[in-house]
């Protein structure tokens, strides 16, 4: 049976599940670079597929925007579907002034303004981290594909259009970029017992104003996908 927002059936979801943002860019990973993708969700428009990449059964599915988002798709994929694996391939805004336009990242561990943490009841502040396993195969894929892939902390903000100047504090602690999904991925994957990896890529630049546009996020962030499809 499905679930209040996801009508697929115990066994469509692969063990390993791509997770974008942008629903449309699930759609464009299932069409180009899975074989015989099947839509398997598509409630509310968060669409859902699952085909075979080099002979590996392998998922992608949208996540939406905000940590509230993931927090409810990465939930019911671990806990309902029997999913082991998350790879969230997302798009942030530079805070490292060393990191260009389409840099890509991998999110080693995730900082946040947002209270997703106090459900679990932990006395203290949770600092997340990513699945070592999927990272390390991570950088060694990257490598091998000669991407030149930053591995650090990033910011998962509740908020986009935020009053209070960030970007500074940000970059003494040596944050890497700027998102919005997270934290609430590594912390739904930590209380499941499973694992999570964010590979993200540069979109904008928050102090030029340099940015891509919609459909290139979406299209042309091709780097991260191949890394996080060879996690499958």
């Amino acid at each position: 049976m499905g679930t209040l927002h996801n009508t697929a059936e115990k066994g469509d979801f692969a063990r390993t599940v791509l997770m974008p943002g942008d629903p449309l860019r699930a759609k464009f990973i299932a069409e180009n670079f899975l074989e015989k993708p099947r839509l398997v969700n598509n409630v509310r428009g968060i669409q859902g597929y699952t085909g075979t990449w080099q002979g590996r059964e392998v998922s992608v599915m949208g996540s939406g925007m905000g940590m509230p988002s993931i927090g409810i798709y990465s939930y019911e994929l671990y806990n309902h579907y029997d999913v082991e694996n998350i790879i969230r391939v997302g798009s942030a805004g530079l805070v490292d002034r060393d990191l260009k336009i389409r840099s890509v990242v991998a999110a080693m561990s995730a900082y946040s303004n947002s209270s997703y943490g106090d459900q679990f009841g932990f006395r203290g502040v949770m600092a997340p981290c990513c699945s070592y396993d999927l990272l390390e195969k991570a950088v060694a894929e990257g490598r091998r594909l000669g991407v030149g892939m930053r591995v650090g902390a990033v910011y998962s903000s509740d908020t986009f259009y935020d009053e209070r100047p960030q970007l500074e504090v940000l970059q003494k602690m040596h944050v890497l970029c700027l998102e919005m999904e997270t934290y609430a991925l590594y912390l739904n994957a930590a209380r499941a017992g499973k694992n999570a990896l964010s590979l993200l890529t540069i979109s904008d630049n928050p102090f030029t104003g340099e940015c891509c546009t919609p459909q290139e996020v979406r299209e042309t962030f091709t780097q991260m996908m191949d890394i996080a499809l060879s996690l499958a």
